[in-house]
């Protein structure tokens, strides 16, 4: 059973951005009773299983990576705290978008990485243990950054709740991977036997939190849909491209080049949908950046990936032992 349920994991990672079209597709096809399966009150329950999910990977040697190549773990997560916020901000005053996309877009932009990001920089044979530190560090520090980045970006023209944001993303982020290291600790068995069917049940929650958002914002996303991809496609590439030329600037190699450039350009979108719902519930709109940068950012993940492949100079090393069968996909 357990096998079979791997090999399923295996499949829906490997046509993970299918997948996510699809279910968007579909949920703005058939709002009505997507909605009726996809609840909107399911948001913050499966973030917090995807984060779960998260901590059953990681042990504390993970974050040996900023002890043992600080240089480049840091840069990657000042980059990831600058870079995409930065854009969003930009962006938001560019296309002059309203206060319900705009507080959606910095949302994004504050949000750590996504661990989908561990999942594309080990397809771009990139440096896997630096990601997967990047993400756990950056996720780490969201509860502080995340809220203080978001009242600076944007508390002059709506009102923000740094306090509210922070016991929120305690709650749906951190204290399920606190759990998740906690079973993985006293339980390693257990969390290994899991592992390969985490990828399924981390593809799983953020397809319904995409279902959830799309269903129920699916005249407001046909309204805006055009402009909000373009702020998304911009956003999300940018992020990539930036993170990138940042890492070739510092020197850094190939496969940590490629690390840095994927985690921050992907994000955590479903917190940041998860966010916009429960804290800026007056903004309908601030919940679709965040669902279709879901769809996007796994889409343009993929194909970067190939690229990376494509352009991989054999005689530099890579460093994938770090990722198993079991690293979680979401956001």
């Amino acid at each position: 059973m357990m096998q079979t349920l791997t090999n399923i994991s295996k499949f829906v990672v490997k046509y993970m951005a299918l997948i996510i079209i699809l279910v968007a597709a579909i949920a703005l096809l058939f709002p009505a009773q997507v909605s009726a399966v996809a609840k909107g009150s399911y948001i913050n329950p499966l973030l917090g299983l995807i984060m779960f999910g998260m901590g059953l990977t990681l042990k504390a040697e993970d974050f040996k990576v900023v002890i043992t190549k600080p240089r480049a773990a840091l840069m990657g997560i000042a980059c990831q705290f600058v870079i995409m916020p930065f854009l969003a901000f930009c962006l938001v005053k560019v296309f002059n978008l309203p206060p319900e996309l705009a507080i959606g877009v910095i949302l994004v932009g504050t949000c750590p990485g996504g661990t989908s990001s561990n999942v594309i920089t080990y397809l771009s044979k990139g440096d896997v243990a630096l990601s997967v530190d990047m993400t756990a560090c950056t996720t780490l520090l969201a509860p502080i950054v995340t809220p203080a980045l978001t009242l600076l970006l944007a508390g002059q023209n709506i009102s923000v709740d740094p306090t509210a944001m922070f016991l929120s993303i305690i709650q749906i982020v951190i204290v399920p991977i606190a759990l998740g290291v906690l079973v993985n600790k006293f339980f390693s068995d257990f969390a290994q036997n899991l592992s390969g069917v985490l990828p399924l049940v981390s593809i799983f929650g953020i397809s319904m939190i995409l279902a959830a958002v799309v269903s129920a914002n699916e005249s407001q996303i046909m309204s805006v849909g055009l402009l909000i991809c373009v702020v998304v496609i911009l956003h999300n590439v940018l992020g990539y491209m930036l993170g990138f030329a940042v890492a070739s600037a510092m020197g850094f190699t190939q496969a940590q080049r490629r690390a840095i450039s994927v985690e921050v350009g992907m994000q955590n979108s479903g917190l940041a949908t998860s966010l916009a719902a429960t804290h800026f519930a007056q903004y309908p709109l601030a919940a679709v950046p965040g669902a279709v940068f879901s769809v996007w950012h796994n889409l343009s993940g993929a194909i970067l990936a190939n690229i990376f492949r494509a352009t991989y100079k054999e005689e530099e090393p890579v460093k994938e032992e770090k990722l198993s069968a079991g690293v979680p996909v979401e956001a």
